[in-house]
């Protein structure tokens, strides 16, 4: 795809629903009693992949496009899967399925695509194991015949649940992927189980575990669970994600003459990061129409274009905008000054090592950054031209930079758009619904 400046947007839109929320209900209405209805759920690859691993595991689900509907079995109604799970791209379906598969009596065995097969999964292991499941990874290259086994950590494995003891664990990481396997497993546990994290994650499964009646509680940075709650099917109405909201926000931010209304936007403290950095830069952004949506704070995002300087992005915020750091690297490559983005090492580990890959695309671009163990370092002002982007099939590398050669002088081209699907299908649709 190649993609020119000399452009200015105005208008409104409306984002796609939250990805991890729509994943979410699709698992919570599946182990949930009864139907469980879902409308603005994100029709991207990740949560497709995840109403497939449950219609796999004996679920009934209908998606008509505008809404989904879960005919759920209850916490111990899904059966043997016959097939391999297959979690495509989706790192969230893999490791939330995982803790709720550690509670079965049956075996399952998951894989996913290339970049899953190198994502961590250790993290989820370790604690699961002490729960009482078992995990066995398979060599990928004689994988699905299983012959030879493998220690790498990471998909393919295998996964035989069962009988599962409650526990406390001590999280290493501040992951939402982490603390909710945990929780899920907890569900089948003995006893209670309990996650405390380093710094707060996104809150989502304990909201919404809450509203289908599990016995849940946060304190501080602590979760709690308590097993064998009866759940109901809900109806949910997802918010738009404001990690899909972040490269409006950007455009309208570094885009001279430019003004941008975005819609019913997620705006949950533990996901609202890109706001607070925004305004910490001097952005103008503007909350309108605040309130609740499923019990999900939900407000409209205006956004103007805006002289910025640089900041620094560090500790409890990291968890909050984790998603948006490589726009964020673009905003600041705008931005007059120095930002500085630290304690952000997980960034090495989600669909590509995001801080290798940032630096090296905003370098061909003409700007200035400088890779750090936990992050970045960008000396912002410097005047960005076009140049061939490496997206290594990220989404969200590959939306942050249309956003940059939006911005450049000269031709940006993509090495390759459609991963954007991933998470936001109508992205380059949008964009130009806001052209003028």
């Amino acid at each position: 795809m190649k993609i020119t400046d000399h452009y200015t947007f105005h208008g409104e839109l409306t984002v796609p629903g939250d990805k991890s929320i729509s994943h979410r209900g699709i698992m919570f209405g599946s182990i949930s009693n009864g139907l469980t209805e879902i409308t603005n759920f994100l029709q991207g690859a990740d949560c497709l992949s995840t109403i497939s691993c449950f219609r796999k595991l004996g679920i009934s689900i209908e998606n008509n496009g505008s809404s989904v509907l879960i005919h759920g079995k209850g916490l111990h109604g899904l059966t043997a899967p016959t097939q391999i799970l297959d979690v495509g791209n989706s790192g969230t379906t893999t490791r939330l399925i995982s803790g709720i598969l550690a509670g079965q009596s049956f075996e399952s065995t998951l894989d996913g695509d290339n970049s899953i097969r190198k994502r961590p999964m250790k993290r989820i292991f370790t604690p699961l194991s002490q729960m009482g499941a078992r995990f066995q990874c398979w060599s990928s290259d004689f994988f699905p015949d299983r012959t030879e086994l493998s220690d790498s950590g990471c998909a393919p494995f295998t996964i035989q649940g069962g009988s599962l003891d409650g526990i406390h664990y001590q999280s290493p990481v501040a992951s939402a992927q982490v603390k909710s396997a945990i929780l899920l497993a907890g569900l089948y546990a003995e006893g209670d189980t309990s996650v405390t994290e380093p710094v707060l994650s996104r809150n989502h499964t304990e909201l919404m575990l809450a509203g289908f009646g599990a016995q849940i509680t946060s304190a501080g940075v602590t979760a709690s669970i308590k097993p064998e709650p009866v759940l109901n099917g809900q109806k949910i109405r997802v918010p738009g994600d404001i990690s899909s909201a972040a490269y409006f926000i950007a455009l309208g931010l570094i885009t001279p003459h430019s003004e941008i209304l975005i819609q019913n936007v997620g705006v949950n403290p533990t996901r609202s990061g890109i706001l607070k950095t925004a305004l910490a830069m001097g952005g103008a952004v503007t909350l309108l129409n605040e309130r609740l949506v499923s019990g999900e704070p939900v407000a409209d995002i205006l956004v103007k274009s805006s002289s910025l300087h640089g900041t620094t992005i560090q500790g409890s915020l990291i968890p909050t905008l984790i998603d948006e750091i490589p726009v964020i690297a673009v905003i600041a490559a705008f931005a007059e000054g120095t930002t500085v983005i630290q304690d952000a090492q997980e960034l090495k580990v989600k669909e590509s090592d995001r801080i290798a890959v940032v630096t090296e695309n905003l370098q061909a671009m003409g700007g200035s950054v400088e890779p750090t163990e936990d992050g970045m370092i960008i000396e912002g002002g410097k005047a960005l031209h076009g140049a061939f982007i490496h997206t290594c099939q990220d989404h969200r590398i590959a939306m942050a930079f249309t956003i940059a050669g939006l911005n450049a002088s000269g031709e940006t081209i993509l090495d390759d758009e459609t991963c954007t699907a991933i998470s936001y299908p109508s992205f380059y649709n949008d964009i130009l619904s806001l052209t003028r």
